[in-house]
């Protein structure tokens, strides 16, 4: 049984990503921030405790999330 190349698509989604914030700004990095805090929000009510991103602890993934928001809303408004 021969085995699947390794498909780099994370590469691929953190370059649109890079993209679209570039082409927006801050309303951009606004829109992740709120989608991703959303995401965590709910995943932690479910239970998840620890997460595969690098902060571990979803506390700390949802307080990372709202300072990027944070910075994002204070950049659109000055």
């Amino acid at each position: 049984m021969k085995k699947e190349p390794y498909d780099p698509l994370r590469l691929c989604v953190y370059a649109t990503v890079a993209l679209l914030a570039w082409l927006l700004g801050p309303w951009a990095v606004l829109g992740f921030a709120v989608l991703g805090f959303a995401g965590y929000w709910r995943a932690r009510r479910a239970g998840l405790t620890r997460s595969k991103c690098l902060l571990r602890d979803t506390r700390l993934v949802l307080a990372y999330l709202a300072l990027i928001g944070l910075a994002a809303l204070a950049a659109i408004i000055l």
